[in-house]
């Protein structure tokens, strides 16, 4: 009889400790989880702010400050386009007239290999089939 309580007791000390270590693996956990949370909320923060300042960067206003302060640029006048008579000849062409066109006979050959039946091997073309 003594033996099934100190065998009970021994049980009931082992069940204790358990308990007791899956408690602490708990707390110990939900305050990670916490920390977690805490960092999720700095982070979205953080990055609330540097979308403020990118806003405040970004606005048309200051860049238009910027540019008429930093770039040497001047509107446009009407009498700096230049009439077509004053435009340079044209480039001479390299192709010959009689020869046949090379954009016209690649695209040619690209409808030719795309009507032209290809087999990739999971399929089997309607040749082998037969």
């Amino acid at each position: 009889m003594r033996i099934i309580h100190v065998l009970v007791i021994a049980a009931l000390v082992f069940a204790a400790a358990y308990v007791y270590r899956i408690k602490m693996d708990s707390t110990s956990r939900t305050e990670r989880v916490l920390r977690l949370h805490a960092e999720i909320r700095e982070q979205r923060d953080a990055i609330a702010v540097l979308r403020a300042e990118w806003a405040k960067l970004d606005a048309p206003l200051r860049l238009q400050g910027l540019a008429e302060r930093h770039l040497q640029l001047k509107p446009i006048a009407a009498t700096q386009y230049d009439s077509l008579k004053n435009l340079p000849e044209r480039p001479p062409n390299f192709a010959k007239p009689g020869d046949p066109d090379p954009i016209g006979a690649m695209i040619q050959t690209i409808d030719a290999s795309a009507q032209s039946v290809s087999v990739t091997g999971s399929i089997p073309s309607a040749e082998a089939q037969q």
